[in-house]
């Protein structure tokens, strides 16, 4: 079962945004900020040097982020044991 709101905003109903409009906004427990961090850093590490448009993006996007130390400092495994996945 889908986690409540989600799949509320269905391909259809999505309007364009203009560049540099907030497009979307997202609340993350501790776990999935971690979880996300990971992902995108991950991904802008291997991204190659001809897609700079794309590291650039990425870039900004961990930027918006907690500084690296801050994810570290995040449990894991004490956030997952915790039971709270943001379902």
């Amino acid at each position: 079962m889908a986690p409540a709101g989600y799949g509320s905003l269905m391909a259809g109903d999505f309007e364009p945004v203009a560049p540099g409009e907030i497009a979307f906004r997202l609340d993350l427990t501790a776990a999935q900020l971690k979880i996300v961090h990971t992902a995108l850093k991950a991904l802008h590490d291997d991204l190659g040097h001809d897609e700079h448009d794309v590291m650039d993006v990425v870039a900004s996007v961990l930027d918006k982020l907690p500084d690296e130390h801050s994810i570290r400092a995040i449990n894991l495994d004490r956030e997952l044991a915790a039971g709270d996945d943001g379902a």
